[in-house]
């Protein structure tokens, strides 16, 4: 009997031990394993993302360097004061250089607005059709931004080869008060 019940006591102690380690132990270190393992993963996502994303910067470069080349010196060529005057004497000369007959620059009506203005302008002259083409050629060329709202080109009709050219352009310039 004495025998019996020492069997039972070191049964009940190896029981005892071993539901100590597991509740004491085994149990606390899963809990710790599952929340690691979920950290790793998470982690895994994130750097699979940034991985994603520092692939994309090439990319992102490029299209930046893009924007930069279209949008230029956009300071420069959207002045912060009208400088009308100049701008006439540059289509005039422009003109001249593509020896354009039969010259009109007249400026239209300033259409003001909150951060930018503009200075329609309408622009008429005759000349051979490659003459013509050069003079846009180099309007596009100027420091200054001009938008061409509307060309008409006519051919003459005594097949001189001149061609009539009427153009209405705008001009913009900043307005004083405008932030940059």
């Amino acid at each position: 009997m004495f025998r019996e019940r020492r069997q039972i006591l070191i049964l009940c102690l190896i029981g005892a031990i071993v539901g100590g380690f597991v509740v004491f132990r085994y149990l606390p270190l899963r809990g710790k394993m599952k929340a690691i393992e979920q950290r790793r993963a998470v982690q895994t996502v994130a750097i699979a993302k940034a991985s994603a994303e520092s692939e994309q910067l090439p990319v992102l470069r490029g299209q930046l360097l893009k924007l930069q080349r279209t949008v230029g010196n956009y300071e420069r060529q959207v002045p912060d004061r009208r400088e009308l005057g100049v701008f006439l004497q540059q289509i005039t000369n422009l003109m001249n250089e593509q020896n354009l007959k039969k010259q009109v620059i007249a400026p239209a009506m300033e259409i003001r607005m909150e951060k930018l203005n503009c200075i329609p302008v309408n622009m008429q002259c005759k000349g051979k059709l490659n003459q013509i083409f050069e003079f846009y050629k180099r309007l596009r060329e100027m420091d200054r931004l001009v938008r061409i709202e509307q060309i008409n080109l006519v051919n003459e009709g005594d097949f001189s080869g001149e061609v009539s050219m009427k153009t209405k352009a705008n001009i913009y310039y900043r307005t004083e008060n405008a932030e940059d």
